[in-house]
């Protein structure tokens, strides 16, 4: 019996064992009064620092774009300082291109006479200053007869078959064109062959 009686300890303190294991894991998955608020708190702060790391977010990408704009635009003065510097002479270069016309026009006179001819001389001389002053400032003088046709430098006024050009290529030039480094300011009237 005594060994009857060992056994039935054994099983009572066994079944004494879980039933201490089940109440521990019981108190543990649930929270007493105390700890559910801390919990409570503990979410509360989670959500708050997560509302914080989102404006903290959106604030930093405000301001990578306003830096962004700005490096925009202080490149975009740059450049538009730049092309005013390079581009400076153009609107003095377009009033004064109706005056060398009037002298090629002028000079291209054929005379006999001396007084004339001492006239043209002196008109060469102003006209060869204002080249001179205009080259200074990358006012240039755009080649037309003789090359291919191009429409962003020449302006086709007529249309000629001469067999001693090739197709498409400036027969004759009406009136100069001129470019200002890489701008043109007026493109060449001219014939091109056909």
């Amino acid at each position: 019996m005594s060994n009857e009686k060992n056994v039935i300890n054994e099983e009572v303190e066994a079944k004494d064992e879980v039933q201490e294991d089940i109440e521990a894991e019981a108190n543990e998955s649930q929270p007493v009064e105390g700890q559910e608020e801390g919990i409570e708190e503990q979410e509360a702060e989670e959500s708050e620092v997560e509302e914080l790391k989102r404006k903290l977010e959106e604030q930093e990408n405000r301001y990578l774009r306003l830096q962004a704009d700005f490096d925009n635009s202080r490149r975009r003065a740059k450049l538009d300082l730049e092309a005013e510097r390079k581009y400076r002479a153009q609107s003095l270069a377009e009033d004064i291109l109706p005056a060398l016309d009037n002298f090629d026009r002028a000079l291209s006179v054929e005379t006999d006479d001396e007084q004339t001819q001492s006239i043209l001389k002196g008109m060469t001389m102003v006209y060869n200053q204002l080249v001179e002053a205009l080259k200074k400032e990358g006012v240039e003088a755009i080649e037309a007869v003789g090359q291919p046709f191009d429409p962003y430098q020449h302006q086709a006024i007529m249309q000629v078959s001469d067999e001693s050009f090739d197709s498409n290529v400036v027969v004759e030039e009406l009136q100069k064109g001129y470019k200002l480094k890489d701008r043109i300011i007026r493109p060449a009237m001219v014939k091109v062959n056909e």
